[in-house]
């Protein structure tokens, strides 16, 4: 591929803020509301609050468990890790959140964040006030419907990884996850940066470190994919989906 034709293709969740009528390539409301016939333009005038805000740094906390709830958050650009800590203080990591995705749903029940979000890069937001974002569904059936969605869509990231699973199979679903939720959103499915670190990782799939190092080199050394500290490629996608067809159960 020559450097014009690489220069297409996005490698890296880089935001597009759009202007007054197009909304961000990142958005994780636009198909709902386009599909009502509502633009950016019309969505301000019904009274939409949605607040830019951000840069956070990596270590930057955008809620700690227990905080009030009163606004859900799309994530721009950056990753956000959500995670709880038992009663000795170790660290439980429940989920990583991309570009386009929403964090702070799982705090409707019970008006309270249950766990705590840090950025692990650069992260950006648009924070949507969630009395008003509840109005506006119950006007808007597609907004409604995307709410549904995303709900359902928080609720299966928990579950994914509850069942008795090897190690291969725990790497290869995590990594065709990405792999998709990154195609979601016009970014490479093939080519990205694990910005979460090796521990986190480990963490999450209820690994060890080791064992996380241990399966990317076997993963390289079969050819499924190339790995540089955070720098992955995927080269094999349908064998990689075939390891990860019972986890994902797609």
């Amino acid at each position: 591929m020559n450097s014009a034709a690489l220069s297409r293709v996005r490698h890296s969740p880089i935001v597009d803020d759009g202007d007054e009528l197009r909304f961000c390539t990142t958005c994780a409301f636009s198909e709902a509301c386009l599909s009502q016939g509502y633009d950016k333009s019309a969505l301000g005038e019904l009274h939409v609050l949605v607040e830019h805000v951000g840069p956070y740094r990596e270590g930057d906390h955008l809620f700690r468990e227990g905080d009030p709830f009163t606004a859900i958050a799309a994530v721009r650009a950056g990753t956000v890790k959500t995670y709880v800590l038992d009663e000795s203080g170790r660290e439980q990591v429940l989920g990583f959140f991309l570009p386009g995705e929403v964090i702070g749903l799982n705090a409707i029940h019970q008006a309270r964040y249950p766990c705590n979000a840090i950025a692990l890069d650069t992260v950006a937001l648009c924070r949507f006030s969630f009395p008003r974002m509840a109005v506006l569904a119950s006007r808007m059936p597609g907004l409604q419907a995307q709410l549904f969605r995303l709900l359902s869509m928080d609720i299966g990231k928990a579950a994914l990884l509850a069942g008795d699973y090897s190690a291969d199979e725990r790497m290869a679903a995590f990594l065709v996850s990405l792999s998709l939720r990154y195609a979601r959103r016009g970014f490479s499915p093939t080519r990205f940066r694990l910005t979460m670190a090796r521990t986190d990782m480990a963490n999450y799939l209820r690994l060890a470190a080791e064992t996380v190092s241990r399966v990317l080199r076997r993963f390289q050394d079969d050819g499924l994919l190339t790995v540089e500290r955070r720098e992955l490629e995927i080269l094999d996608l349908p064998r990689l989906q075939g390891l990860a067809r019972s986890v994902l159960r797609d």
